[in-house]
């Protein structure tokens, strides 16, 4: 069993996700987002570390999936959520978390199938994919993308290793 922990990051609104990964079935844990309040960057920057420092503690997942920062026109806004992101990724290394990125289109590209994939298109995919009830918040629902993509990649990585154990051992008994 392995705890993934997705999160969507922001300056103003962080989303996050928690999955458990039982075999090959992905169960909804908790999700939800965590609002920053108005504030100076370096305010906020810690209210980021603090918050996610609490939803490591509570969850204890084994690993971080967080989306990467993506070229936007504004380059200040991309400074700035790179920053977030970094807030994020020192609380989860500061607990001993493996990290792991993925872009924005490959997250879609798995969810959805579509890497332009709209916000309701996620929110719709992740609702049937973890059976839930209804459509998560659009935050939430980009964390809980982004761990289902960790889960299903992970899970390709390790079938495809697996398949060339396989044909190196075939490999050995016709030689």
């Amino acid at each position: 069993m392995s705890i993934i922990l997705g999160i969507d990051p922001g300056l103003h609104i962080i989303g996050y996700g928690i999955l458990r990964q039982d075999q090959h079935k992905l169960v909804h844990v908790n999700s939800g987002s965590i609002r920053i309040k108005i504030g100076n960057l370096p305010t906020r920057l810690k209210s980021i570390y603090t918050n996610i420092n609490k939803i490591i503690k509570e969850f204890r997942p084994n690993c971080l999936a967080i989306e990467q920062v993506f070229m936007a026109k504004y380059s200040g806004a991309v400074l700035k959520l790179g920053q977030a992101r970094g807030a994020i990724i020192t609380a989860g290394t500061n607990l001993d978390l493996p990290i792991f990125e993925y872009a924005a289109r490959q997250i879609k590209k798995t969810v959805v199938g579509n890497g332009a994939a709209k916000k309701n298109q996620i929110q719709n995919m992740v609702r049937i994919l973890l059976t839930l009830s209804e459509n998560p918040q659009e935050d939430a629902a980009d964390a809980l993308a982004i761990a289902i993509t960790h889960c299903y990649i992970r899970r390709n990585n390790l079938f495809q290793k697996e398949a060339q154990n396989f044909w190196l051992r075939r490999r050995r008994i016709w030689y």
